[in-house]
């Protein structure tokens, strides 16, 4: 996507932007998306979901709208595809720009393709490792702080400080957006069209059924997987094809949308609409999540200890319930 100036930004451009959520998982109900971040989200961290988190370590309801998102809300796994956060165009956001392909003349090397996925793994970090850090004003004195957790006026995940509770939402949001595009934008699940010759518009895939073990943040330095790709993005929406000349595009290798409820059915893009792919790369983040959630308790329990840690992990869990919930 050009670099557009946010102060020359019309209402109509922010319409545009925001209905076409061109570098990610849908984010809304309309324009061929389903809201495909939130129902990976719910089906992931949600209360009540086959292989989700235990009772106590699921999104209850209030938390779950906010951090899922919900009607006229992006929540905060949705936050970076608002046009108004100045992440839309930010391609570490959406892994993003990891482009490559084995032919003479590619225009650009394997290694600079490398280093922009990397970049992605790294953001992941980075957010979680903040969400930590912010974590630390949800409790003094072993006791929750009630005026860090919001009851009435919600997060509204503008990437400004604000409340504690939102502030680790907000940075584990972004993260999660970045691992569940991962399996969207890459080719690490999916298959190519096999009655096709591999080409730019044909890349392989690696066809892995599993969450990828170099997004397994708990590893210093995993070793980089052989042939992983993702697709160019520069351009304008819908399909962001326009400064990719040549080269693997978003457009091409994107499994961004497709039905997740009541069951994950076909995919509605080229690449997710062969064999499984979008089933393969909804399952794979679905399962990722949950692996991040498992991380980030992990770290607030390493971090602050099991009591005070527990604590935040049960504000993050509850939200505005917490006074009822958290001991």
């Amino acid at each position: 996507m050009t670099k557009f100036n946010r102060g020359l930004f019309t209402f109509a451009t922010l319409l545009l932007l925001s209905a076409t959520g061109a570098l990610a998982f849908g984010t809304i109900n309309s324009f061929g998306q389903n809201a495909e971040h939130e129902r990976i989200t719910r089906h992931a961290l949600g209360c009540g979901q086959p292989g989700g988190p235990a009772p106590d370590l699921c999104f209850k309801n209030k938390a779950l709208n906010d951090f899922a998102g919900r009607a006229n809300s992006w929540g905060a796994v949705g936050a970076p595809d608002n046009p108004l956060n100045g992440r839309i165009s930010d391609p570490k956001s959406h892994c993003d720009d990891g482009d490559y392909h084995n032919t003479p003349g590619y225009p650009r090397s394997a290694a600079v393709a490398q280093n922009a996925i990397e970049q992605c793994r790294q953001l992941i970090l980075t957010s979680i490792a903040a969400a930590v850090r912010d974590a630390a004003h949800l409790v003094r004195d072993h006791a929750l702080v009630g005026a860090e957790i919001p009851t009435f006026v919600t997060c509204t995940f503008t990437y400004t400080k604000g409340r504690a509770y939102c502030n680790v939402l907000e940075n584990f949001g972004a993260a999660l957006h970045a691992s569940q595009d991962f399996y969207s934008h890459s080719n690490w699940s999916d298959q190519q069209d096999s009655s096709k010759p591999l080409s730019v518009v044909n890349p392989l895939g690696l066809g892995n059924a599993k969450r990828a073990p170099w997004l397994d943040l708990r590893k210093a330095a995993p070793a980089f997987p052989s042939g992983m790709i993702t697709g160019c993005f520069a351009g304008l929406p819908p399909e962001g094809i326009s400064g990719c000349p040549g080269r693997v595009t978003h457009a091409v290798l994107n499994k961004d949308k497709g039905r997740i409820d009541p069951a994950v059915g076909a995919g509605t893009t080229p690449r997710g609409s062969i064999n499984d792919n979008f089933k393969r790369a909804v399952e794979a983040a679905v399962d990722d999540t949950r692996d991040k959630w498992a991380f980030l308790r992990e770290s607030l329990v390493a971090k602050y200890g099991a009591r005070d840690g527990g604590l935040m992990i049960c504000a993050l869990v509850n939200g505005p319930d917490y006074a009822k919930r958290c001991r």
